[in-house]
């Protein structure tokens, strides 16, 4: 089963995500997506891994509004189960080993790609899994893409041509602090 692994703090999960599994499942020909609620990024501050059960469970209400999607999104608390830090060479392969008979891509946006060789084992990443890259404003993907194939031409590199949806977890929280009323924006 060809399964995209798309991981993150989603604090919370919107229409971005949203967008971002569709075209995962519609467009690039995955059979399933693996949502990985991750309890801390070890590369980022601001979120405490205290939080990962709470936000886990609301990923899961937030798919099952969207009945389309059940049957082809798996909200996993793989990494909440797992000791720190939480590297995602260590998910995925604890995801092969527990599901040998699926082929893993990691999902990451173009922001990431941009900074993967600050990654634990970004070089086993990209041989072994390979990334589906999505667009951001401000990156140019097939010059980051074509940096990192210099340093081995076998690396796995797709970028997907999608929709950018121009919002983030960060002003979600902001703007519901403030006392805005963002649920138009919530996945």
């Amino acid at each position: 089963m060809k399964t995209a692994v798309y991981s993150g703090s989603f604090n919370p999960l919107h229409i971005g995500h949203l967008a971002i599994i569709r075209h995962l499942i519609e467009e690039a020909g995955f059979d399933c997506v693996h949502l990985i609620v991750s309890p801390k990024n070890p590369l980022k501050d601001g979120i405490s891994a205290d939080t990962g059960r709470e936000r886990f469970n609301a990923a899961i209400t937030a798919v099952n509004r969207h009945t389309e999607l059940r049957s082809k999104v798996k909200v996993d608390d793989i990494e909440l189960n797992m000791p720190e830090p939480h590297y995602t060479i260590r998910t995925l392969d604890a995801l092969r080993e527990r599901e040998p008979e699926s082929s893993f891509t990691l999902t990451i946006g173009a922001d990431n790609l941009a900074g993967f060789r600050h990654w634990r084992d970004y070089q086993r990443i990209l041989k072994e899994f390979g990334v589906a890259v999505f667009p951001r404003t401000g990156y140019d993907l097939t010059s980051i893409k074509a940096d990192l194939q210099k340093e081995d031409p076998e690396y796995r590199i797709t970028l997907l041509n999608a929709e950018m949806v121009d919002i983030s977890s960060t002003t979600i929280r902001e703007a519901i602090r403030s006392g805005k009323d963002m649920s138009e924006w919530l996945m």
